[in-house]
């Protein structure tokens, strides 16, 4: 399985030059996240995938449209791999906006409001990491799987930091 953070965005962008929470929910790309997107299209074109799972924040919808298009595969928009709701842009858009959005997506696996409404604490977080593993664990063909979320995901699932627009494969 391969798992890709997203781009960077404009929260990114602001926070690490700021050091502050912007306050932009469901923040989208920057240009510089479109190229990292585009980039991670073409280092992703000579691996073997079959499957792309896909947080539904902007972000990581942006991400994948690129790399699904390079492959020619639909993505699977799946709330299981979303970023633990901490900061502004860990507020989501709704799946009936989402679905106007992103037209050619199947949201149907998608609640309305798909974010918590707290801060998600970190047990549960956890827990929902682990069950995500242990799905894939599961399935013969994971290693055909790529993941497109978010550091805190990552980093939940392998202990890594990841930059935006990196990938690794997680065995």
């Amino acid at each position: 399985m391969i798992l890709l953070r997203h781009g960077q965005s404009e929260f990114n962008l602001h926070l690490s030059a700021t050091g502050r929470d912007p306050g932009i929910p469901d923040a989208p790309l920057t240009p510089l996240g479109h190229a990292q997107a585009a980039a991670a299209a073409e280092a992703l074109a000579g691996e073997d995938i079959r499957r792309i799972l896909c947080s539904p924040y902007t972000r990581a919808l942006q991400t994948a449209t690129p790399i699904a298009r390079r492959l020619g595969l639909p993505i699977t928009v799946t709330p299981t791999v979303r970023e633990r709701y901490s900061a502004s842009c860990d507020i989501g858009t709704a799946r009936t906006e989402l679905a106007l959005a992103w037209p050619a997506l199947d949201f149907t696996a998608v609640e309305e409001v798909w974010w918590p409404a707290i801060e998600e604490p970190h047990d549960q977080f956890a827990a929902r990491a682990a069950l995500f593993r242990a799905e894939m664990a599961a399935l013969p063909d994971r290693a055909h799987t790529l993941v497109v979320c978010h550091w805190g995901f990552i980093h939940a699932l392998t202990g890594r930091s990841l930059d935006n627009g990196a990938w690794l494969r997680l065995s």
